[in-house]
């Protein structure tokens, strides 16, 4: 039976007693089940720049020994330079002459490298070729190569002149990086520089990807292979990046690693599950065949005093739900050394083996996941148009928000096409109209920004509504401040702390379910509108630009069910979770059509999960995962012929995982 996978990062620092480090690590591993030790290299702590010399001989020799160790011991072992072009100048200074990374500000760096200098080209090529020669599994690439999130630099680097030259000879004119900033952000219709700019950023992390690829295949003799560590997708796509080249670049004989970012480092209430769940569905979507999936558990700066067991667990489980082929699990203090000082670890990974290995061994089917879809392209940053200048944050068009909103009220998500999609925001911009088209002959659920987007493209007639206009929360001209959102039968909203409201005007044949009301009771406007269109679609339009800041309570999760019922109009098939606050939901279909359902409860409060059923959901099973406990078996059984219970309270961040086959 498959069982899962724990890829523990650690790191041993060169000395007199790295070997009984390395003895005590091998120790470890075998009392905890990990499988596979990633040496950090150099890492945090004892990171004092790019490696050479000495230093990196003293590196080398204690990672040869320290493999072999483990590996005398049945531990398969993989590597991790702790830097690319460097995390964070952190007091470090360059000692090689690298041409240092520039801020838009035109802040310089002080120890981290431009993608574009020749002589950090050569030293990351040959580092990574001279560790490739011990033949590790993976050889990682840090979440350091990317543009964006280098401190103390702004928003990142990319401003080099060596850059500027790159987009000097696109635009076939000297560029200063007052003017590449000043255009690529520029508000309005995108500028055509800032295509060009994330072409030079592309073509030159591409040329890196390649070259190291080379080298480690190389020195490796084709042993290893190359895996990168990526943030957040919406931050990527300022940068330009094309995924799918990249892991191209990055592949030997077509094989690669991706790490995806998917939760934080420290505590955080349940309900940001969401966000994890979202994040590993939408990478999912992003890695060609041939690229497995290593999600990493962080907990930093170390151990149960950043975050405790029970979340741990929790994202533990929500990485292996998606079809994980390992767990890079950061647990340690990297300055430690001393794994056997750490004992709560080992019995953390001890009690989460059962419940992975049952999410492991479920995952060995076929799933194709299942849900409301999420459109998400990689280039939508290209399209944005901001609404000032000088800030590439605001280039950032996140479909996370959009999934925060459908997980957390209960409504499954994918990143596959579905026959109900939800597109709000500035992401509408990066579809052309035969996309918009398509979408509008489904289900397609708007807030009011990308309802706006769609009028000024022509498409007023699909959606049902013309919008006259974003008003923003601090004006208060015409009929006074928008407050509240009331339906016909009397049920009441919020809208207070929305930014912005779209002004709807409904067209033909629109129903409008809510009205929205300024503090005295006056209608300001249409709230939510529903249309069916001249082409079959189904549409249905929120004034809201920012939904995910709606309040969530139980009137707000039955409008919104109400709305996916619609959409879905005459043979809904999805099913729709209630019965407290958070019930995360996980969906997926197996090749001979079952329904599994994962449930994780997102609130600190026990709950009896409901699952409303578009059709009959006869023999459904269901195991309940409790933090750290082995799993149970629970009674599920249909409350009526519409509605699926879990009988008994699920406990916070505990799963519960439903299978079914549909009938009628």
């Amino acid at each position: 039976m498959p069982a899962a996978r724990y890829h523990l990062r650690f790191q041993i620092r060169p000395g007199r007693d790295a070997g009984q480090q390395a003895l005590e690590l091998a120790e470890f591993c075998q009392e905890a089940g990990v499988d596979e030790v990633v040496l950090l290299l150099a890492a945090e702590e004892f990171h004092n720049g790019h490696p050479s010399g000495e230093a990196e001989d003293r590196l080398y020799d204690a990672t040869a020994a320290t493999a072999a160790i483990l590996r005398d011991a049945g531990l398969d072992v993989g590597l991790n330079p702790w830097v690319t072009t460097g995390h964070a100048d952190r007091g470090r200074r360059d000692r090689h002459g690298f041409a240092p990374m520039v801020g838009p500000d035109g802040t310089v760096a002080t120890a981290q490298a431009s993608f574009a200098c020749p002589l950090w080209r050569s030293w990351l090529t040959a580092h990574y070729g001279r560790f490739a020669e011990l033949g590790l599994r993976v050889l990682w690439l840090e979440d350091d190569f990317r543009y964006h999130n280098h401190a103390p630099l702004g928003w990142g680097g990319g401003f080099e002149p060596l850059m500027l030259e790159r987009l000097a000879a696109l635009v076939g004119a000297p560029v200063t990086r007052e003017q590449a900033v000043a255009a690529v952000t520029a508000p309005g219709r995108p500028h055509p520089w800032r295509a060009l700019l994330q072409q030079v950023w592309r073509e030159a992390q591409l040329e890196v990807a390649q070259a190291v690829a080379e080298a480690v295949d190389k020195h490796s003799e084709g042993r290893s292979r190359l895996g990168l560590m990526s943030s957040v997708p919406a931050a990527h796509s300022v940068e330009g990046r094309d995924w799918a080249a990249l892991f191209d670049a990055l592949s030997i004989d077509g094989e690669a690693v991706q790490r995806p970012h998917f939760a934080g480092y420290e505590d955080g209430p349940g309900r940001e599950l969401s966000r994890s769940v979202w994040l590993l569905e939408q990478q999912r979507a992003l890695r060609p065949p041939g690229v497995r999936s290593e999600p990493e558990i962080e907990n930093w700066p170390h151990t149960a005093w950043s975050k405790s067991d029970t979340q741990t667990w929790s994202e533990l489980v929500t990485a292996q739900l998606s079809g994980a082929d390992a767990l890079l699990l950061n647990l340690h203090p990297t300055h430690s050394g001393r794994a056997r000082r750490h004992p709560r670890i080992a019995e953390l990974l001890r009690r989460a083996r059962p419940a992975l290995d049952l999410v492991a061994a479920r995952a060995q089917d076929e799933q194709v996941t299942w849900g409301v879809g999420v459109p998400t392209r990689p280039d939508a940053a290209a399209h944005v148009r901001t609404s000032r200048a000088g800030h590439l944050g605001d280039l950032v068009a996140d479909p996370g928000p959009t999934a925060d909103f459908l997980l957390r009220l209960g409504v499954p998500v994918t990143a596959e096409q579905a026959p109900v999609q939800a597109l709000f925001g500035q992401a509408a911009r990066a579809f052309d109209d035969a996309e918009l088209r398509r979408m509008l002959t489904g289900g397609l659920l708007l807030d009011g920004t990308a309802a706006q987007i769609l009028d000024e493209r022509g498409f007023a007639e699909w959606t049902g509504v013309t919008v006259d206009g974003i008003v923003g929360r601090e004006d208060t001209a015409g009929e006074g401040p928008y407050a509240y959102e009331q339906t016909a039968d009397g049920t009441v909203l919020s809208v207070n702390v929305q930014p912005a409201l779209a002004r709807l005007r409904p067209r033909e044949r629109t129903d409008v379910w809510s009205t929205i009301c300024t503090p005295d009771g006056r209608s300001w406007g249409a709230g939510r509108c529903v249309h069916t269109n001249a082409g079959g679609g189904r549409v249905a339009v929120l004034a809201a630009t920012a939904p995910a800041l709606l309040p969530c309570d139980d009137e707000g999760q039955r409008l919104l069910h109400a709305t996916v019922r619609f959409l879905e109009g005459p043979d809904p098939r999805l099913p729709l979770v209630s019965g407290g606050p958070y019930l995360i939901p996980h969906l997926s279909r197996t090749a001979d059509g079952g329904v599994r359902l994962a449930v994780v409860n997102g609130s600190a409060d026990p709950a009896v999960p409901l699952v409303a059923l578009p059709g009959d959901a006869t023999g459904a099973t269901a195991w309940m995962l409790a933090p750290l406990g082995v799993p149970v078996r629970v009674p599920v059984g249909a409350e009526d012929d519409r509605v699926l219970t879990v009988w008994g309270e699920i406990p916070h961040r505990a799963w519960v995982l439903v299978d079914w086959t549909p009938v009628g």
